[in-house]
């Protein structure tokens, strides 16, 4: 299978906007709300505690569906789980839009027992049907575990984007492996690696 190669080595390539590209490394901190009463289960900063995206998901749904919005409340891209299949599949389309011509990327787990989550990203303009291999040093995330963040609810993460990334497609893979580990452990999860 063909693979493309994202990385800081690289010129930049936007899969979401090159809006969310920078020529320095963005640090973020996600914090992920574990009871989700609020419309936002999701809340990303930047590492001055600017506010950057917002992940919305329905509470009650037959379908497993999510919308990013950006610092203005715009949706910036809407994600959507695919029940029937045997790897945890998601689709990633523009704004709020479901359709097919809207397609940005899909992502599967690369099989269906895994130890550590390994996605493999599709992106819809590849016709070659190869894959996204994203680089990095193993771990994607680092939990930050305090005893407030236990009592009321709340996970905190850090990340760190590569310069020349689009950081608004790191947050949407956050998003589905939030989705995939919650199936398997709805509190928390810790160390995630993407291959």
């Amino acid at each position: 299978m063909a693979q493309q190669t994202m990385s800081s080595e690289c010129n930049p390539v936007a899969i979401i906007s090159p809006h969310f590209i920078a020529p320095h490394p963005v640090d973020l901190t996600i914090v992920r709300k574990v009871l989700k009463i609020t419309d936002g289960n999701f809340i990303v900063n930047d590492v001055n505690g600017n506010f950057m995206f917002k992940v919305k998901a329905p509470l009650l749904s037959l379908h497993d569906r999510r919308t990013i919005l950006d610092s203005a409340d715009r949706p910036i891209v809407s994600l959507r789980h695919e029940v029937l299949t045997s790897h945890s599949r998601w689709q990633v389309f523009r704004g709020e839009s479901l359709d097919e011509k809207d397609l940005i990327f899909s992502a599967k787990t690369s099989s269906i027992i895994q130890l550590k989550t390994k996605l493999h990203v599709f992106l819809a303009n590849n016709t070659s049907r190869g894959s996204l291999r994203l680089h990095g040093e193993g771990k994607l995330m680092h939990k930050k575990l305090t005893a407030k963040s236990i009592l009321i609810g709340k996970d905190t993460f850090n990340v760190t984007v590569y310069p020349n990334t689009d950081y608004g497609f790191i947050v949407a893979l956050i998003v589905i492996l939030d989705g995939i580990n919650s199936q398997y452990n709805p509190i928390k999860y810790y160390n995630v690696a993407v291959a």
